[in-house]
């Protein structure tokens, strides 16, 4: 008599938590390239919210982005993980789901944090070296193996945040550079993904 009835997809929120140190300005452009692909896919899905997570010295230790979509179909959920994992997703990045104890942990991307140091060289290496160039210069070296994709400014050194396919490759890439440029010198190299 009542025939069947398709259950209407419900909205449900994600949360795409990014093991990548993104300031702010720098998820919002990440958070603008995903809105971006879902038009051009024909996705409803939207980003209505993020944050970013600190450690004690302010320097950023990772971020949050928040997606309503349409329904947490499998399709859905999986597209966002696709797209976030083509984009910027380094190693340990986590999708949370509605209705799911434990979140969807994905990535694939490797992370190198170059700390420049910033009070102890002589005052002529300041005065005549440039972050600038540092940045240009790294993503020059990384080529197609990653990119500079954000940074960070700190009371006694500056981070360049960089994610790539293979952390030993863009180190690789970059060390002979580091190795000659005055304002690197004392510069410290960590893997953060």
């Amino acid at each position: 008599m009542f025939g069947r009835f398709k259950r209407k997809p419900q909205p449900a929120m994600v949360t795409v938590s990014l093991n990548a140190r993104l300031a702010p300005a720098d998820r919002a452009a990440l958070e603008d390239a995903f809105g971006d692909l879902c038009r051009h896919r024909e996705i409803d899905a939207e980003v209505v919210g993020g944050g970013t997570l600190l450690a004690e010295s302010g320097e950023v230790k990772a971020c949050d982005i928040e997606i309503q979509l349409s329904d947490a179909s499998p399709a859905q959920i999986e597209f966002v993980r696709e797209a976030f994992t083509a984009m910027l997703a380094p190693v340990g990045s986590r999708l949370h789901v509605p209705d799911r104890d434990t979140p969807i942990v994905f990535g694939a991307h490797q992370g190198l944090a170059l700390y420049l140091n910033g009070t102890d060289l002589p005052q002529t290496v300041y005065d005549t070296c440039d972050i600038h160039h540092v940045v240009e210069e790294c993503e020059r070296l990384l080529g197609e193996r990653g990119m500079v994709n954000s940074h960070w400014q700190g009371p006694s050194e500056t981070a360049l945040y960089m994610y790539g396919a293979d952390f030993e490759q863009m180190h690789a890439a970059i060390r002979p550079f580091l190795d000659a440029y005055p304002l690197c010198r004392e510069c410290r190299v960590e893997r953060i993904a």
